[in-house]
Order: structure tokens, then C-alpha cells, then sequence
């Protein structure tokens, strides 16, 4: 598993069991920091690096050290893998208060309002900019301090509410959308709010929320996903109170219009255990800094106005006072801002998804071919089918998610990651459907379309704009790897010990005769465990998914620890097989989510019949989806796929490469 992802989750799933908690407590308490003093992450006494490369090793210790437990809960997501399936932990649905709507209703009105009179979203594309007068208009209604409190200048509203402006923004244009939420969720304001001193809060945060973009720096020529190979370094100046940094950035979104940076650099390394650990410190940089420049913008194939670049460093003078979190503890600011910040990408992406259903429901309802509305077609009808249940889902999914970051309820990370990963994949898919019901009208611009007199409707705009939301803030790939690692970490502490051949024979022993212990009782109820239990005031039809997703929740677990006997610690490398256990979960986050939502709106009085026709059709569908996954669990062609892939790599099949340019 690349160590990013073993850390771009920065902490273990925890299972149900007191007994998981009492052993990974012991195991923490075992085990020092010799430099520091504090405790190890227990998870680093049980994956053996011995058999690893220096750089491999060097990576997920680095990884590692970065992540935090989860209470002993867990989540609700997080207890799916070990069969705990704890329908209470969202339903009743955490209705947004009266008193927080309200907060939020007149900037919410005087945004949309805003997008639709002001913001031409077609002439941005054209262009690749966006008007100042637009940025400088945003700033002023507080659209880039939404989540600021209101004692350094922002609007201090909720996460829900900070949603709800994603939709409406993701609606309506992307560039704009990248511009507020990179500013606001990955830049300065959320670590700042996240880690920050009361003395960096009021310094940045005035400047950020109403006058001032701000920016992100990690991502590196050679460090994507893999923070352990960074080279921007950061140097100490001979008295201590600076550090020099020197290197370079790459892919900075906001970059070239921002004031002010958060900046991930190498800093000197520490020694843990007698072996060193590479270290990460987060900076808060002010772009105005002598040996700072943006030589490059970067273009894309969508999101034409992205602000994205190079930003190089030639003996940038930072003072020890903008460090972030403390020295060292850089990766952690980084994982634990995207942890809540990456909410933002599939609020907009339900507001994105929601407008190409609407214009596919219009279309589908006014286009006649062969004598009846193209809707009335089953080929056509079965498009907008799922593009309505997935809309649906994703929204739940989203908002629920929100809603239990408001109420600060437990560590949300597995929520967030499969909110991000299955929204942005569903909308890609939602997009590429719309063109194809569009037809030539999807695939022709807006631009175009208005030349000849027919309705601008920008179907390849929204397509290719959508399309780096599988990439932004973590990959698809990334987030599935991340949920992965902390599927297995309860496991990993149980039994992991056994096949780390680093630790003392006595350890390993003593981990095998717990483990077997623990797994004689666990697994038992797996294979017993029945439905959800009683709901109350859920309605039937709803009842029986919930408790079909019980049910699988324990076979889930079951798959997860047979996956485990098979492979033993080279399950980390069964990648595709890991990713359909984290398919089968977040299918299964996704019904609970859609169904206690429908609850919610049955019992506001929304017409029964047609929630219950919605909800229904997403879940026979996500249940079909969860079917193929576990099929491939049981029978694929990894093993020959990645044969293959080895030998185009080494340059055989040169058939594949003959007759083409």
C-alpha cells in the first residue's frame, strides 16, 4: 500500500469490542518516542518493515507517525468493516436547527441571487479568468469566510451551511467554486482554525476572510501522494528564530492570486528509536517574500480559470512564529485539514449533479423521436433513473456527513473520504450520462449553441470541469486506499504482531494466542448476525434495506478477516481486492445514509410515494453494485491483469505499439 495512503488516514479504525481498545492501549503504553517522549502510534509495532525497501520503510514510518486514533467508537462508516452496524449513530437524521438555517438563509439568498445575475459562468471558460469585480463582490457578502468566526471577520456559519453554498456555487460555475473552497477549506483558514495560535488567528484571519486569497502548497514534481520523497526544504537560520526555504511547488490552486500560503517543507529529521524519521512543518508564507515567485500557469482541460501554478522558493525567510501546529507536525495539519475540507467537493458535486438531472428531465420530457418524449424510451429512462437515485444518495450521504461535523460526533474521516470518492466518481458518471442524452447538443458549446439560436445549455463545460474532482484533494484511488488502511487497523492490532518479525518471539507468540482468543468470540456473531434490530418510527420499506444492510455488514466483516487467513501481511498489497471491500461499505454508508433521510422527509410531509419510489431504486441498485463486488471478491483476474501489466512494462506485446503515429 503507497504510504500515503497508509497515513492519508491518519488514524485506526477502531473496532466494537472493549477488548480492541484495551489491547491497543497496552500496546501504546509499550512503546516511546525516545526524542519526545510521547507515546508511538500502536499500528507501528505491528506492520514489519523488514522486508522492506529504505524508501518504502522511511514512507509509512513517516506515514504512520502522522495518524491519530479514533475513539473507541469508531464511526458509523468505520464499524461497518467489523461488522458492527450501528443504524442509531444516524438516524434519527440530524435536522439542520431552525436557529442555524436562519443563520445562514440571507447570505445563502444573496449568493444565489448573486451567481445568476452576476456571474457569467460560460464567459469565465471562454476567457480563463474571472472578473475581479466578481472576487471583490464575493469577498464583501463573506462568501471566502464562510466557517470564519465572526471575531476576525467572518461569517462564522456552519458546516451544513458552508455545504449548501458549495451546492450552490458547484451549480453554477466551477472555476469560482475552486477559487472559494481551496481558499477557504485547504488554505489558510481551515488549519488556521484547525491548529492555529490565537496570535496566527488574528493576524491571517481578517486579512484571509475579506480581502486576501490564500493557497495550499504540498504536492511536488516528485511528491504527490507520497509525502516521505518532498525536497522544498526548510533550514533553521543560525539563531533559530527562521527557518530558509528552498525548492519548489507544483499544481498551487489559487497560487497566482494569493496573498498568503500554508507551505508543506522537509525540515531536520528526528530520532526515533535510534533510526531516523523524516519530518514535514507546516509555514504560514506571505507570497510578498523576497525569494518567493510564480514563474507558471498551469493550464487544464477543464476548469479554465483555475488559478493553479509553480511557486518556486530561493532562500525564503519564514519566522519560526509561522510554523503550524509545531515542527514536525506538518503531515498531520495537512491530513487532518483534508480530512473535513474535502466535505466541500461533493457538496458542489450534488449541486453540479442536480442541475444536469434537471436539464435532462426537461430534455427528456420535450425531445420527440420516433412519435413519443425520448423519456418515455427505456434506454433513456433508465439513464435518468439512476442519475436521480445517485443524486439523491449523494446529497444524504453529503449532508449527513456535514450535519455530524457540526454536532462534533465522533472522527468523521471514513464518512468524508467516502463521501468525496463515491460523489465525484457518481457525478463523472451523471455528466457523461447528460452529454449522451443531450446527444450533439451535449457535446457542442455553449458558445456555439447560442450562435445558431438555440438554448446555451453548457453540458461540455460541466463535463470536463468535473472531471479533476476524482483527482483533487486525494484520488479516487488515494481515498479507497485510505479507507483500506483503516479497515484493517483493528485487525492489524489484534493479529498483526504475529507476522512482524522485527518484534521479540515472545510478542509474537503472545499476540497469536490473543488474537485466537478474540477471533474465537468475534467471529461466531458474524456469522449470527441478524438485522439492524428495533427502529423505532422507521417506515417498512425502509426497515427492510437497513436490515439488508446489517446483514451485510457482517458478511463484510467476514470477507475482510477471511482476506486476512489468505493473505496474512501481504494483504496490503491486494489492492483491487481491498477496494471492493471498501465498495461493499460505502455502498452500504450510502443506503443507510438515502433511508434515514427519506425518514426525514416522510416525516416532513414530502409525498410518500415518491420518496419511498426514489429511495427504493437507489437501493436495488447500490445492492446490485454490492453484489458485483463481492463476486469479485470471490473470483477475479487480478493476479493475470497484473501479469499483464508487467509485461508491457518490460516492453513485450509489442503488437500493441505497431500501426499508430
Amino acid at each position: 500500500m503507497p504510504p500515503m495512503a497508509q497515513n492519508f488516514m491518519k488514524s485506526p479504525l477502531e473496532a466494537p469490542e472493549k477488548q480492541i481498545a484495551e489491547e491497543t492501549s497496552a500496546k501504546s503504553a509499550s512503546r516511546t518516542d525516545s526524542s519526545s517522549g510521547e507515546p508511538e502510534r500502536a499500528s507501528q509495532s505491528v506492520i514489519d518493515t523488514s522486508k522492506m525497501s529504505a524508501g518504502k520503510a522511511a514512507a509509512l514510518d513517516l506515514a504512520e507517525s502522522s495518524r491519530d486514533p479514533l475513539d473507541d467508537r469508531g464511526s458509523f462508516a468505520s464499524n461497518l468493516f467489523i461488522g458492527r452496524y450501528d443504524f442509531g449513530r444516524i438516524y434519527p437524521w440530524p435536522e439542520q436547527s431552525a436557529e442555524d438555517i436562519a443563520a445562514g438563509e440571507e447570505f445563502l439568498t444573496k449568493l444565489e441571487n448573486y451567481l445568476r445575475e452576476n456571474v457569467d459562468a460560460d464567459e469565465i471558460d471562454r476567457t480563463g479568468e474571472i472578473p475581479q469585480k466578481n472576487i471583490d463582490d464575493l469577498f464583501a457578502m463573506g462568501a471566502f469566510a464562510i466557517k470564519i468566526p465572526k471575531q476576525y471577520g467572518g461569517l462564522g456559519l456552519s458546516q451544513v451551511n458552508y455545504g449548501r453554498a458549495a451546492m450552490l456555487l458547484g451549480s453554477w460555475d466551477a472555476n469560482l467554486t475552486a477559487l472559494v473552497s481551496a481558499h477557504q477549506s485547504i488554505g489558510v483558514p481551515q488549519p488556521l482554525l484547525l491548529f492555529g495560535t490565537e496570535e496566527q488567528k488574528q493576524k491571517y484571519l481578517p486579512r484571509v476572510a475579506r480581502h486576501e486569497i490564500s493557497a495550499f502548497a504540498l504536492t511536488e514534481s516528485h511528491a504527490g501522494s507520497d509525502p516521505a520523497t518532498m525536497s522544498l526544504r526548510a533550514d533553521p537560520t543560525p539563531d533559530g528564530s527562521a527557518f530558509i526555504l528552498n525548492g519548489e511547488k507544483l499544481w498551487c490552486t489559487n497560487g497566482l492570486k494569493a496573498g498568503v500560503l500554508v507551505v508543506m517543507a522537509k525540515t531536520a529529521p528526528k530520532i526515533v528509536n535510534g533510526k531516523e524519521r523524516k519530518q514535514i512543518t507546516a509555514f504560514i508564507v506571505d507570497v510578498d517574500t523576497p525569494g518567493l515567485a510564480m514563474p507558471h500557469r498551469c493550464h487544464f482541460m477543464g476548469l479554465r480559470a483555475l488559478y493553479n501554478g509553480v511557486v518556486t522558493f530561493k532562500d525564503v525567510r519564514v519566522p519560526r512564529e509561522n510554523i503550524i501546529a509545531g515542527e514536525g507536525k506538518g503531515l498531520k495539519v495537512a491530513l487532518t485539514t483534508l480530512n473535513t475540507g474535502r466535505l466541500t467537493i461533493p457538496a458542489a458535486c450534488v449541486g453540479l449533479s442536480k442541475r444536469l438531472l434537471e436539464t435532462c428531465r426537461k430534455w427528456a420530457s420535450e425531445r420527440v423521436q420516433w412519435g413519443a418524449p425520448i423519456g418515455q424510451h427505456s434506454a433513456i429512462a433508465g439513464k435518468i433513473a439512476e442519475m436521480a437515485g445517485n443524486v439523491f444518495a449523494m446529497e444524504a450521504m453529503t449532508f449527513l456527513t456535514s450535519a455530524l461535523v457540526d454536532r462534533k460526533e465522533s472522527d468523521l474521516r471514513i464518512e468524508t473520504a467516502m463521501c468525496k470518492m463515491w460523489a465525484t466518481e457518481m457525478t463523472w458518471r451523471i455528466a457523461d450520462e447528460a452529454m449522451q442524452v443531450r446527444g450533439g447538443r451535449g457535446y457542442e458549446t455553449a458558445q456555439s449553441l447560442a450562435a445558431r439560436g438555440d438554448e446555451p445549455i453548457a453540458v461540455e463545460r460541466f463535463l470536463r470541469d468535473c472531471r479533476i474532482n476524482m483527482i483533487f484533494e486525494g484520488s479516487s484511488e488515494i481515498m479507497r486506499l485510505f479507507i483500506a488502511r483503516e479497515a484493517l487497523d483493528p485487525h492489524l492490532k489484534i493479529g498483526g504482531a504475529i507476522f512482524n518479525t522485527q518484534l521479540p518471539r515472545s510478542t509474537r507468540l503472545k499476540a497469536m494466542f490473543g488474537s485466537g482468543s478474540f477471533y474465537a468470540r468475534w467471529y461466531p456473531r458474524q456469522l449470527r448476525g441478524g438485522g439492524a434490530g428495533e427502529i423505532k418510527g422507521l417506515h417498512d420499506a425502509l426497515r427492510e434495506h437497513v436490515n439488508d444492510a446489517a446483514r451485510t455488514s457482517h458478511r463484510l466483516a467476514r470477507g475482510l478477516f477471511h482476506a486476512m487467513t489468505r493473505f496474512g501481511p501481504q494483504l496490503d498489497r491486494q489492492q483491487l481486492l481491498l477496494s471492493r471491500f471498501v465498495g461493499i461499505a460505502t455502498e452500504l454508508f450510502a443506503i443507510s445514509a438515502t433511508c434515514s433521510r427519506a425518514q426525514s422527509l416522510i416525516d416532513a410531509g414530502q409525498p410518500i410515494e415518491e420518496i419511498l419510489s426514489l429511495t427504493n431504486y437507489f437501493c436495488r441498485a447500490a445492492k446490485l453494485r454490492i453484489r458485483d463486488h463481492f463476486a469479485g471478491v470471490s473470483g477475479n483476474a487480478d493476479q493475470a491483469g497484473y501479469q499483464l501489466t508487467q509485461e508491457l512494462l518490460a516492453g513485450k506485446h509489442a503488437e500493441l505499439r505497431q500501426g499508430i503515429v
